[in-house]
């Protein structure tokens, strides 16, 4: 059996050490490769198995009760948290929520510095679950320079009463206009000038605003009449 351990280090955090593990199964940077591979080659469903198993094993070597912070610094440890947010990212996709929020919820306690920006997502699954009071807890943690930020205020606030507030509204179309352009037309065409655009050095702001959309895509195909308000 493999030999895992947190060591820790001055600065307060842990380091994921393992032996004995000749299966590499506590190997997060090979692991992550493994599920890399997998869906470059097309096997979706393969990757999200590895990214899934690899967040429980990560779940279940952390102590309970006790505060873990893992080192950032440390590849095995920063792997591990990136499987941990690919794993919530692909059950936010299929809309399992509760664990999408879940381990969002884990990643900002074993990193509260937050490098993946969980926040954001996590943002969202408590929208659609709508578990408001949540979303306001952690609202403020999202910085006013995304638009994601304007968003997420807008459809918390359609999902309490029905309404679009005129101030974040107006502050969408003038700040945020590419964005605000993307999410009311018609039509989001994944063709090849956007990919070689959102694929550049420095991507443009309506290739942003159109990767964006296609991040949250699945929100609005459950909750199209926050989309419709925003068109009207």
């Amino acid at each position: 059996m493999p030999h895992v351990s947190l060591d820790p280090t001055p600065d307060q955090t842990f380091r994921i050490v393992a032996t004995d593990d000749p299966a590499g199964l506590y190997d997060f940077r090979r692991v992550l490769d493994e599920s890399r591979k997998r869906e470059r080659a097309g096997d979706i469903e393969g990757a999200c198995n590895v990214r899934y198993d690899a967040f429980r094993r990560l779940y279940d070597m952390l102590p309970e009760g006790e505060e873990t912070i893992l080192d950032w610094h440390d590849p095995a440890s920063r792997a591990a948290i990136e499987l941990a947010w690919f794993s919530a990212i692909d059950h936010f996709l299929v809309g399992d929520w509760e664990m999408a929020a879940g381990i969002f919820e884990l990643i900002l306690e074993i990193d509260p510095e937050d490098h993946l920006e969980a926040t954001t997502p996590l943002a969202y699954t408590y929208i659609a679950m709508d578990e408001l009071d949540s979303f306001d807890e952690i609202i403020n943690d999202i910085s006013d320079k995304h638009a994601d930020k304007q968003i997420l205020l807008l459809w918390s606030e359609w999902r309490r009463g029905g309404r679009l507030p005129d101030g974040t509204l107006q502050r969408f179309r003038t700040r945020f206009a590419p964005c605000y352009r993307e999410f009311t037309a018609p039509d989001h065409p994944v063709t090849p000038e956007y990919l070689a655009d959102i694929d550049s050095d420095h991507p443009s702001p309506e290739a942003l605003a159109r990767e964006l959309w296609l991040q949250t895509e699945h929100l609005w195909l459950l909750f199209p009449d926050f989309i419709e308000a925003l068109r009207k």
